[in-house]
């Protein structure tokens, strides 16, 4: 195999083509700085004769910070991860970073995911799951590295969360049951659920019960769509006179269940109502045509980086906690009457 001997280009190289000095190449090309548009369409068509590509993680070393975000997330496998990570990578590239994600399985990945982050000298972290510990959190503080979460618990005093409103989309779950004439309420979660599942269930039990209404609590021994089917198949789930609204903490666990009673011959919304979290594209389909809370990813991806600028700028920032609209999506397990259009 042949070996090139043609030398890197460097941008030392690029400024001499363009007749710009190093710091107006280095501006120009990472969008860090002032730099007039006549200096910048030379330094660009120079790199472009050159074929010059910039190093963003020897930018990093110089500068102490390098053009890189880094992305924790859990089980991409998942419909509405996999959909949230791909809105996260849009709202980085564009806005000039590059990602650098990592799937991870237990909290201890975690903590070294984030040890690596620091390493690399990234921008900024956005955890998606898991529970980073504090004082791995607190060690990218040190390195003047901005950490955020979507969908989780807080973590430390300096680390923001954006998350959907769980509280309000219960409580849009509990208005549409109720409204849709049922008597009798189940809430699906499975054991080990994130937080943003248990925050769910606890404002559906509230909502409930400020209506004096008593809710089951049904608990699938695993998450995902084999967690939700197998949990549909206690022969005691729904009463015998009473229609049975069932809100599931996530769209997968709904999907099973709804696949799990139509085997024993029940179907929503003739012998219950379903309504599921996450509005995934699964979630459209003919066979399922799922009611669900909506979840606005782009809206969490765009917040989620807003925070990291702002914390960027003002470290001293007391944690925030920024929410997200949800809103319910009506189909074919539990419409919208005539009488609730509009009332929701």
């Amino acid at each position: 195999m042949k070996i090139s001997n043609k030398p890197t280009v460097t941008a030392q190289d690029v400024a001499r083509l363009a007749g710009v000095s190093r710091a107006v190449v280095s501006r120009a090309l990472s969008n860090n700085g002032s730099v007039s548009p006549q200096s910048r369409a030379r330094v660009e068509a120079a790199a472009r004769q050159l074929g010059y590509q910039v190093n963003f993680l020897a930018q990093g070393l110089n500068r102490q910070r390098s053009q890189l975000i880094g992305v924790v997330v859990a089980r991409l496998t998942d419909p509405f991860r996999s959909t949230l990570v791909n809105a996260l990578l849009s709202a980085i590239q564009a806005r000039g970073y590059q990602a650098l994600v990592t799937e991870i399985t237990d909290e201890q990945e975690t903590g070294l995911s984030l040890r690596r982050f620091v390493q690399f000298r990234v921008s900024g972290v956005i955890v998606t799951s898991g529970q980073p510990p504090e004082s791995i959190v607190r060690e990218c503080i040190e390195h003047h590295i901005p950490v955020v979460g979507i969908n989780r618990a807080q973590s430390g005093p300096s680390m923001d969360v954006v998350c959907s409103d769980n509280q309000a989309g219960a409580m849009l779950a509990a208005s549409q049951l109720r409204k849709a004439g049922c008597q009798s309420f189940i809430w699906l979660n499975y054991q080990g659920s994130t937080w943003a599942g248990r925050a769910r269930g606890e404002a559906f039990h509230h909502a409930l019960a400020e209506k004096g209404i008593a809710l089951r609590e049904l608990q699938a021994t695993q998450d995902g769509y084999e967690g939700g089917f197998l949990a549909a198949q206690r022969h005691d789930l729904l009463p015998r006179q009473a229609t049975t609204g069932v809100f599931c903490a996530n769209a997968l666990l709904a999907c099973g269940f709804l696949d799990g009673m139509r085997q024993q011959g029940k179907n929503a919304p003739t012998d219950f109502h379903l309504i599921g979290f996450d509005n995934t594209p699964q979630t459209a389909w003919e066979s399922y045509q799922l009611t669900t809370i909506h979840q606005q990813v782009d809206v969490l991806a765009a917040k989620a980086l807003d925070c990291l600028h702002e914390r960027a700028k003002h470290p001293e920032l007391a944690a925030r906690v920024i929410p997200v609209a949800v809103e319910l999506v009506h189909r074919r397990t539990s419409p919208c009457t005539t009488e609730q259009t509009g009332t929701l």
